[in-house]
């Protein structure tokens, strides 16, 4: 597994196809510009009264800046299992050590309207019970929101396009 890059646009990504195959890599940055399709990683986390962490992204986000999630995640480095991303993005986001996500689905992601990006995600949900610290240069707004709560967020505020599949989906999951 590669070292993290500080600059996001210089992580160094696999890139993978139809089959979630590995067929090279790439720059964050270039695979972004060029819509190659690679791997991302999405963590619903809830606490143990069952509220779901909700977040604002950052401004300074490459994909989907001041948008809300109720995932944490992104994406998984070049050499890195879907499993080691999961733990350290949310780790990370959440400033929290000892997370332990459960797999749950994979899906591939395509951006909506024509868009050129896409992405295989890999699906996780996580408990957590104690305080947490995000990451600043992540989020910049985050509560614990019941689902009624989130579900009259989702009706008025901009959510990240992907993040809205991946949640529509558990909810078919959860329902079935």
């Amino acid at each position: 597994m590669t070292e993290p890059a500080t600059n996001p646009a210089e992580e160094l990504l696999d890139i993978v196809d139809e089959n979630d195959r590995v067929i090279g890599t790439a720059l964050r940055g270039e695979v972004y510009r060029r819509g190659l399709t690679h791997r991302c990683v999405f963590i619903l986390v809830r606490d143990p009264a069952g509220r779901i962490f909700v977040h604002r992204r950052t401004d300074t986000k490459l994909f989907s800046p001041g948008a809300y999630d109720m995932f944490v995640g992104g994406v998984v480095g070049s050499g890195e299992s879907y499993a080691e991303a999961a733990v350290r993005e949310a780790e990370e986001e959440l400033g929290v050590r000892g997370i332990a996500p459960r797999p749950l689905f994979k899906f591939l992601f395509r951006e909506p309207d024509g868009g050129k990006l896409s992405w295989w995600c890999d699906m996780y949900e996580a408990e957590w019970d104690g305080p947490v610290s995000p990451q600043e240069s992540e989020v910049a707004w985050h509560a614990w929101l019941t689902p009624a709560e989130l579900a009259e967020r989702l009706a008025r505020d901009t959510f990240v396009v992907d993040g809205l599949e991946a949640y529509r989906r558990y909810l078919e999951l959860r329902a079935g």
